[in-house]
Parts: C-alpha cells; sequence; structure tokens
C-alpha cells in the first residue's frame, strides 16, 4: 500500500514557457497524450494550463489561440503537493479544489504529476475491513 505522493505519482512533466501561445500548449498535449501542461519560467512552476482551460477561459471566449498566451490563461498559483506528502493529503487538495490531477514540486521545481487515477490506485490497495 502506497502512503506517499512519490509512490504513486508519474515522474517528468510536460511543461511550456509562459509566452507560449495556446495552440503551441495545445499541440504539446496532442503530442504527448495529455490534457494539462505546466507553465514554468527557469524551471519553476508558476502555473497550470488544461485543455478545459484553453477552451473555456480563452477559445468559447473568442481569443486567437495563435495571440493569447499560456500565462494569461493559465491557474495561477497553482494547487501543487510535495513528493513526500500523504497520498491522502493529494487527494484531500484534489477535493477541495475540483481538479484531477496535481503537480508534485520539490524546491520549487516540478518532478512529475499525481492524477486522482494514481491515488485511487493507492485507495484500491489499501486494506479492507472484514465484517
Amino acid at each position: 500500500m502506497a502512503r506517499f505522493v512519490r509512490e504513486v505519482m508519474t515522474p517528468g512533466v510536460a511543461a511550456v514557457r509562459p509566452d507560449a501561445s495556446l495552440q503551441e500548449a495545445a499541440q504539446l498535449m496532442r503530442a504527448q497524450d495529455i490534457r494539462d501542461v505546466l507553465v514554468t519560467r527557469a524551471g519553476r512552476i508558476i502555473g497550470v494550463l488544461t485543455d478545459r482551460d484553453i477552451t473555456v477561459r480563452a477559445v468559447a471566449e473568442g481569443a486567437d489561440p495563435l495571440i493569447v498566451s499560456a500565462q494569461s490563461v493559465c491557474t495561477r498559483p497553482p494547487v501543487c503537493v510535495g513528493p513526500d506528502d500523504e497520498v491522502a493529503t493529494a487527494l484531500s487538495l484534489m477535493r477541495r479544489y475540483a481538479v484531477r490531477r496535481l503537480p508534485v514540486v520539490a524546491q520549487g521545481r516540478p518532478l512529475g504529476m499525481v492524477s486522482l487515477t494514481d491515488a485511487a490506485a493507492h485507495l484500491d490497495a489499501s486494506p479492507r475491513p472484514t465484517t
């Protein structure tokens, strides 16, 4: 049974610069088959940009995805967890902020992502009470 985020997270992240266009971010999402990217400056996370952010905050408002930057649409500040945080803490944050994925960050630098699916696997592995 996994107890810490580092045991269930997916290592590595996909990231874009703050000035990257939404089209550039969407193309990276498509190429990596992912639904979000981190927005980073000098290796430090400043926001999270999801496919929903692009759709709802930009395209639905008529913004040009070739011109609008990732920084202008991303969620800031990002909700993050550390690798030594408990999986229960990650689940609590996901519930509180209604998100499905959290960046895993150590000393301001992204290490990976933990998803609701990753955390749920922890729950599935938890011992069940007998009746």
